[in-house]
């Protein structure tokens, strides 16, 4: 196996093309939702806290960076969108949830780095 078709990529690939859903796959399509004020993907941010992958049903938990933030209904609603659009799905289910509260210490360190924390 070539170290291309070996990367994470092609893993997603070769598993939507047979039709297999997996947990990077819809951590994939959740890496195009992003945090309209940081521009920053959920997925990189901690956001996202568990996949559960049942078939061609899918459950996510994910927090916001605050109960209070103003932006939690649109990436509510982006993740979902994003997940229920993977061929294959017949239920996406995005909830929000608080325990672990979230912090900083979440945040990819590739992306602390790039942010400066």
């Amino acid at each position: 196996m070539t170290e291309q078709e070996n990367s994470p990529a092609a893993n997603d690939a070769a598993s939507s093309a047979s039709g297999e859903i997996t947990e990077d796959l819809v951590k994939l399509a959740l890496r195009r939702v992003k945090d309209p004020d940081l521009n920053l993907n959920i997925v990189d941010l901690g956001l996202v806290y568990e996949i559960r992958v049942d078939g061609t049903q899918v459950n996510v938990d994910m927090s916001l960076t605050s109960p209070a933030c103003p932006s939690g209904p649109e990436l509510l609603h982006d993740a979902t969108t994003q997940v229920q659009a993977i061929p294959g799905i017949t239920k996406a289910e995005v909830n929000i949830v608080w325990s672990p509260p979230w912090t900083p210490d979440r945040i990819e360190p590739r992306v602390r780095v790039y942010l400066g924390l």
